[in-house]
């Protein structure tokens, strides 16, 4: 079932779920007890937003060997962990503004995890049953400020620099899908997931050893080779085979 948050001209924003074209309302608790209404409103009317409220998104860097070859860094022996701020959240089809601080501003296609229920401590085989579904997303990273500070929160933490969506898929696989990505058509990124050196449910049980995750709350896997610069009229388009597509356009603040 694919879930989507969404908004028709002025209206509070609602959940829902599509049927082929449409979307049906959904009542209730999305993470808990709910039923679906019938799908009467055409997909085409909505405005599709970020399809979740994460407390908090998780991130994990150098999860594809090729990724970390290329800017000449070694792959973690564990899950590397960072954070990105809420405030960095934008819907599909949101602008990324690119910040003044920044001269080399860089796209991220990525698989996005959605946690489902509180997890803490939860172990590798037990992580299936926290997950709610999977999503696309987008890490826009500040590269130069990557570099230049030596820690990532404010390279990978500006307004705007967390596109995901355009739904969460509660029945996707993410065992082997080809995350692709382009840059006003040209293609940038293209690996598989099964190319990452820790998978989902190490990634869950790892982050549930430090922190407790809850409900709505994300992990970003990490993004394959292939980065690249953004600027001023691009269009960024991710796309994970079976799950959807994400696109955002770029523009100077």
């Amino acid at each position: 079932m694919r879930i989507v948050r969404y908004q028709i001209k002025n209206e509070n924003p609602r959940y829902g779920w599509i049927l082929e074209d449409k979307i049906g309302d959904i009542e209730g608790d999305l993470f808990g007890a709910y039923r679906r209404l019938e799908a009467g409103t055409p997909l085409e009317k909505a405005r599709l937003l970020a399809p979740a409220q994460p407390s908090k998104i998780l991130c994990i860097g150098r999860n594809y060997a090729e990724h970390a070859k290329e800017h000449d860094a070694e792959v973690p022996k564990v899950p590397l962990i960072f954070m990105k701020p809420p405030s960095s959240v934008i819907n599909p089809g949101d602008t990324i503004i690119l910040p003044p601080q920044s001269q080399q501003i860089e796209h991220e296609a990525e698989l996005v995890v959605v946690i489902g229920k509180r997890a803490r401590n939860v172990t590798a085989e037990e992580a299936q049953d926290y997950i709610f579904g999977y999503t696309v997303g987008n890490d826009v990273t500040a590269r130069d400020l990557q570099k230049s500070d030596g820690q990532w929160t404010r390279a990978k933490g500006f307004d705007t620099f967390c596109p995901f969506g355009p739904w969460i898929d509660t029945e996707f696989d993410p065992s082997d899908a080809l995350v692709t990505c382009k840059v006003s058509g040209q293609p940038r990124q293209m690996a598989s997931t099964r190319d990452m050196v820790f998978n989902v449910g190490t990634l869950v049980a790892f982050i549930s050893s430090v922190m407790t995750l809850k409900p709505g709350d994300l992990i970003f896997t990490g993004t394959p080779a292939g980065v690249g610069p953004l600027k001023p009229g691009d269009v960024v388009e991710v796309e994970i085979e079976g799950l959807g597509k994400l696109s955002n356009p770029v523009a100077a603040q």
